[in-house]
């Protein structure tokens, strides 16, 4: 079976709770054979335009000489669910690529209500381990074109079946991502087929899911940086 090349579209630097500077983590998963990843550090109105223009300077050097597909992102973390679509929308005017919402996890105390506005925000591209979401929420989702994350990271991976049976429900597209902090969070294609089809996806979805939903994706995210 073809797994295609891995795609991490969840991952931290130092500039919020990650171990690594931006270009080791590039470096590292382009010596492990990655595609592209996105850097996608927490942040909120504190440190938002830092975050995101340093990611999106790191990204222009790394995309101009090295092979990997580097995304600057952001993940929103905790924030008023009232601000998300203002803090995703300013995001993207700084120059992200991709904007998270670090979602409704079991093992976080994250405002209920976060998962609704994440999935109404035009501006939101990846639900981040959104371990209540709801079924009508995640149609309003698949609707707008979103992708729900199924997680790697322990303790929020709880909730990974709840995710993919809704997400099957509905039509929501799904991706495995890492959560990635340190180096030992890289996972192979091996490892993320796995991952998906412990949440209980059936072999054509789970590959779907770690090798057709990601390069559907960077083509999105392609199409958007040449308007």
């Amino acid at each position: 079976m073809e797994l295609g090349k891995r795609c991490d579209f969840h991952m931290h630097s130092i500039l919020s709770d990650g171990e690594l500077i931006t270009s080791e983590i590039a470096r590292r998963a382009e010596a492990l054979g990655h595609q592209a990843i996105a850097i996608t550090d927490h942040a909120d109105k504190t440190n938002l335009k830092s975050a995101v223009c340093g990611l999106v300077a790191a990204a222009r050097d790394i995309n101009s000489f090295w092979e990997i597909k580097m995304l600057a992102g952001v993940e929103l973390t905790h924030v008023p669910y009232q601000t998300i679509n203002e803090l995703a929308r300013t995001a993207k005017e700084f120059g992200a690529n991709i904007v998270l919402v670090h979602g409704e996890t079991p093992a976080e105390p994250v405002l209920p209500g976060t998962n609704a506005a994440a999935v109404r925000s035009r501006y939101v591209d990846i639900l981040a381990h959104p371990g209540q979401l709801s079924q009508a929420d995640a149609m309003i989702a698949a609707d707008s074109g979103k992708y729900a994350e199924i997680t790697a990271r322990a303790g929020h991976n709880r909730a990974n079946p709840h995710v993919a049976r809704v997400c099957t429900e509905v039509g929501l597209k799904m991706l495995v991502n890492t959560d990635f902090h340190q180096p030992e969070d890289f996972i192979t294609q091996e490892r993320a087929l796995q991952i998906a089809t412990d949440a209980g996806m059936e072999p054509r979805l789970a590959l779907m899911t770690i090798k057709d939903n990601p390069r559907d994706l960077l083509a999105q995210v392609e199409i958007h940086s040449r308007r």
